[in-house]
């Protein structure tokens, strides 16, 4: 059985069935800030092996958050969005209670995430600043979706 939660309208489900592939994709590679250009492959391979969270309201997805992970010691936060036409109405805040909460992801030594302009969303759910940010480190590819 699939975790979900109903709170008010709004149902968050870990269902990959109940995901709208098609929704989630045409979000990311032309509305997010992230993932430009992205291919449908690429997201149904990145959907295929993360633990996914679909936000409904009246049947449909308007919310969808990913996060990759090892269920024992780390995991990372991704692709969190909101449908524009949704937001204002605390559906993110529900979205990331759910997955916070998720037992699944319980008792992880690290959660981490990547945000540009809401960090005061993931404060509230205790994402800070690494504490040591000299041992972080990437391989950033910014663009590697639009070449």
């Amino acid at each position: 059985m699939t975790p979900t939660t109903n709170d008010s309208k709004f149902q968050v489900s870990t269902d990959r069935t109940r995901l709208d592939i098609p929704m989630i994709y045409r979000f990311l590679s032309e509305n997010s800030t992230w993932a430009v250009g992205i291919s449908r492959p690429v997201v149904e391979s990145a959907i295929e092996n993360s633990l996914c969270f679909g936000g409904y309201l009246d049947g449909r997805q308007v919310a969808f958050a990913r996060v990759v992970t090892d269920y024992a010691t780390f995991a990372h936060l991704c692709d969190v969005f909101v449908l524009p036409e949704y937001r204002g109405h605390g559906y993110a805040k529900q979205l990331l209670r759910f997955v916070m909460e998720h037992p699944s992801l319980q008792g992880l030594r690290r959660f981490t995430l990547n945000t540009t302009d809401s960090h005061s969303l993931y404060t509230r759910f205790g994402f800070t600043a690494p504490q040591h940010p000299g041992t972080v480190m990437e391989r950033f590819s910014p663009n590697i979706y639009l070449t």
